[in-house]
């Protein structure tokens, strides 16, 4: 494939997707959300035969179930694409403005980053996502999927590049590198005249080959080591709810929780609770020596454990003194992804909010609500633990930069 001429055509379908109306492109994003459920059936069997081809070739079933497109992760991808058409438009924003004494007016304004290439592994719903966000910000986007998923997103790009022609916008907003060749994304990593940002998502050494190997600026995040602290003062039955849901909803993913720290004063009642519900989910549990005494079926922790994005029904506990001692452990072994605490009081929920340094900090939540679509921003493309130029999860308004536009009548510099 001739990577840069489809970086070309991506600038040049940029251009015109600028002048596009927010109108126009959430009735592309709309008609999107339509095109899909026309291709379901071929989707679906396309799907079976990545998913059939992966296992045959013996990779890790975590990888398989990131892969596989069940009836409620396509329900998700049509419903992602109807929310970003309804949210609101993040382009021509303006986001401070002021009249100088002069008479200078002088305004910050929303703009598009302009092409954005998405690199990425297994998920198809991936493609959806990444090219509703895209869309939703007037950027265009190149999509690069694992070789594993070729087959589905075959079928979910030509359904799209359908949707947005047929809508009067331009196709090229939405590529596809439909290559399994690694030396296309090298390729890619090339176009920095064109590419504006690269996204990666997937295993930490997909990342750091991609931070590293390229001039494009990179909207990244490494691992995902997420933490829940129950508090000595935590409703108990609440706690075991929201961290058994943390762990156990999704556990192949990024914001699941990999480490509970449970505070000294309420562990030898809480451990025992949530210990049962995870012996239920068949969750592996390693701990503290104190975790390890409480717990007679729990593995003895490393101290690598601490460190570990297990992406498994494995999870590491540790007995901790009060908050401070938690919020020690998170800033030492997290990784700036998802932490949250389970309290009851106000102000210690206020202080693990200030101290604790990451993207998303949640009070008495799951972890896995961080990824986007809970805090009423649609479809996401990924979690950014940079602190520039995003952070947290990266939706619409993500992909957005600014300018400044200044209004004169015949103004000279004094």
């Amino acid at each position: 494939m001739d990577i840069k001429a489809m970086a070309m055509a991506a600038k040049d379908a940029a251009r015109d997707l600028a002048t596009a109306s927010g109108e126009a492109r959430a009735k592309a994003l709309d008609a999107m959300a339509g095109e899909l459920l026309a291709v379901k059936e071929q989707l679906m069997a396309a799907n079976a035969e990545d998913v059939r081809q992966a296992r045959e070739q013996g990779l890790p079933e975590a990888f398989v179930r990131r892969l596989a497109v069940t009836e409620k992760i396509f329900q998700y991808m049509v419903q992602r694409l109807r929310e970003a058409a309804a949210l609101p438009d993040p382009v021509g924003r303006v986001l401070e403005g002021r009249t100088m004494p002069t008479g200078l007016k002088a305004s910050k304004v929303s703009v598009p980053l302009g092409v954005v290439a998405i690199i990425y592994e297994a998920r198809p719903n991936v493609t959806t996502d990444a090219s509703a966000v895209a869309l939703k910000s007037a950027n265009a986007v190149i999509l690069k999927g694992g070789s594993e998923s070729i087959r589905s997103n075959r079928v979910l790009v030509d359904a799209m590049r359908k949707a947005i022609r047929e809508a009067g916008l331009p196709e090229n907003a939405v590529q596809f590198i439909d290559s399994a060749d690694h030396g296309a994304v090298a390729e890619l990593l090339k176009q920095d005249d064109y590419v504006d940002v690269v996204i990666p998502r997937g295993g930490k050494s997909l990342i750091k080959a991609i931070s590293q190997g390229t001039r494009i600026p990179v909207i990244k995040h490494y691992d995902g080591i997420c933490h829940q602290y129950v508090a000595a003062d935590a409703d108990v039955e609440m706690a075991v709810k929201v961290v058994v849901n943390s762990k156990t909803d999704r556990v192949e993913v990024c914001n699941a929780l990999e480490t509970l720290l449970v505070d000294r004063a309420i562990a030898p009642v809480f451990l025992p609770a949530v210990a049962e519900a995870f012996r239920q989910k068949g969750v592996e549990m390693r701990g503290c020596q104190e975790t390890c005494r409480i717990l007679a079926d729990a593995v003895p922790a490393t101290a690598e454990d601490w460190d570990t994005e297990y992406l498994a029904p494995i999870i590491s506990i540790r007995v901790v003194d009060g908050l401070a001692e938690a919020v020690r452990h998170i800033t030492d072994h997290g990784s700036g992804h998802t932490d949250g605490i389970i309290t009851d009081n106000l102000r210690e929920a206020r202080a693990f909010t200030a101290m604790v340094d990451s993207a998303s900090v949640l009070v008495n939540a799951s972890t896995r609500l961080s990824g986007g679509g809970a805090y009423g921003m649609g479809a996401v493309v990924g979690i950014s633990t940079d602190k520039f130029h995003a952070r947290g999860p990266v939706g619409p308004a993500e992909l957005c930069s600014y300018k400044w536009i200044a209004e004169g009548n015949g103004h000279l510099r004094q």
